[in-house]
């Protein structure tokens, strides 16, 4: 198989691609100038998950020739993380790049967007949503809030994430204020708990004051990043709350509508 031909094809399936409907490269000296704000719920110092949302935005550009540009802001710096689901939704952003289980309270079913306790991990989820019908049942879901979604990688697993104090029992869970979203927030309320939906920049901050007792990010590497280890000592791994996480780009309807239709590029593979 041909190296170029490989990657045109997998391309093709590839979520940065799908954004405006870019199954091909764009000539880049046709077509209308298109320019969209992309807020995310990520601090800048999570070189991960913020810099995956950098890398998607030049992607788009590299394959428009510089016509499709994307700017990626830090969790904040346009509209609060808690208000991503709203500001895409109703037309103050175009899109964003986000965990979508932080908006159950809002939309319950959009944890199938990012995964469920007990759940399938990245290589199923991701066949699901591509090739199992799911990406047509989500959007569905999605339609009703004036929005289309996008698939934009997958975190893992979660971890059981860091305590103040060791956990023993399920009794321990009883009053234990844990910022944790999802579905796996709603399940470990019913066991006692309280759970927070707080932003990944603050977690650090309301750990260390007291004002939770627990949280759970992602995993080692960003965890690690956000400082947790330094202000809760108990640590356990993995998490049952989410089999794999999914990243989303939610995208304004009308935004998504608006797009210039992309010219196959006439190069051969």
């Amino acid at each position: 198989m041909q190296r170029r031909g490989f990657v045109r094809n997998v391309g093709v399936a590839a979520p940065v691609l799908a954004l405006g409907g870019l199954a091909r490269e764009a000539h880049a000296q046709e077509g209308p100038q298109v320019k969209w704000r992309m807020s995310t719920s990520w601090p800048k110092s999570l070189d991960t998950i913020f810099g995956s949302a950098e890398q998607l935005c030049a992607r788009v550009a590299e394959l428009t020739g510089g016509k499709f540009q994307i700017r990626a802001l830090a969790g904040g710096d346009i509209v609060p993380p808690a208000q991503n689901f709203d500001a895409v939704s109703n037309g103050t952003v175009e899109c964003n790049h986000v965990l979508a289980s932080a908006y159950v309270g809002k939309e319950p079913a959009v944890a199938f967007d990012t995964g469920l306790p007990f759940g399938l991990n990245s290589r199923q989820h991701n066949a699901w949503m591509q090739y199992g019908g799911g990406m047509a049942l989500v959007r569905a879901v999605y339609a009703k809030h004036n929005m289309v979604n996008v698939t934009c990688g997958n975190v893992g697993v979660q971890m059981g994430g860091f305590y103040r104090k060791p956990i023993s029992t399920v009794a321990d869970l009883k009053g234990l204020k844990m910022r944790i979203g999802g579905i796996g927030g709603m399940v470990l309320a019913r066991l006692g708990a309280v759970p927070q939906q707080i932003p990944p920049a603050d977690i650090y901050a309301s750990l260390e004051k007291g004002t939770i007792d627990a949280a759970e990010w992602i995993g080692p590497y960003d965890d690690e990043k956000l400082g947790l280890h330094r202000v809760a000592k108990h640590y356990y791994a993995p998490g049952w709350w989410e089999g794999s996480a999914s990243i989303t780009s939610m995208v304004n309807a009308e935004a998504w509508k608006a797009l210039p239709p992309a010219r196959a590029s006439r190069r051969s593979a």
